[in-house]
């Protein structure tokens, strides 16, 4: 059963996505993209996806929103306008038609919750019973994170180091 609430964060998250794509401020596209990011990390909260909703929360509504505009506020006003034609009839009918394509899709993925479904059934039980015996680490969100999935926890770490990294030299770059 979907929630009156569920539905409201849906329509947000698509406004404020829409809006950020179709404002010609600069300063309103990032506003907007901080309060997109900010639904986003609600929505992963009520999916149950606490520590994605978190790192959603703090990096995309906090740190890039707070990046991008220390980056507006040292640039000159005439840079802030974006000049772009507006999205040409081709994109109002290729994505909502992709979008239709992907919700067909989904129809044939377990349902939420579904006790059921291979990841429940195969999967999760093998992590929970078998998980100190193989990495000797008594939490299983630890052993998940730090042995299972250590080597994409390690390249995601380093995709975030790095982008760190580009906008300090840009920063840098800029205050010369």
């Amino acid at each position: 059963m979907i929630l009156a609430y569920e539905i409201l964060l849906l329509l947000l998250l698509l406004v404020t996505a829409a809006g950020a794509i179709l404002v010609k401020d600069l300063m309103s596209a990032v506003l907007l993209l901080g309060s997109y990011s900010f639904f986003l990390a609600l929505i992963w909260a009520l999916l149950g996806a606490v520590d994605v909703a978190f790192v959603e929360a703090v990096v995309g509504a906090g740190l890039a929103t707070v990046l991008f505009l220390l980056t507006l506020f040292g640039t000159a006003p005439k840079d802030t306008r974006l000049r772009r034609p507006p999205p040409s009839l081709t994109t109002f009918i290729v994505f909502p038609l992709l979008g239709v394509l992907l919700l067909y899709g989904a129809n044939d993925l377990p349902k939420f919750r579904d006790p059921n479904s291979p990841a429940s059934v195969h999967v999760s039980p093998t992590y929970l019973e078998q998980s100190y015996q193989d990495t000797h680490t008594p939490n299983v969100v630890t052993s998940v994170l730090m042995d299972y999935r250590s080597l994409d926890t390690m390249i995601e770490t380093l995709v975030i180091f790095a982008a760190g990294i580009a906008c300090a030299l840009l920063l840098r770059r800029s205050a010369k």
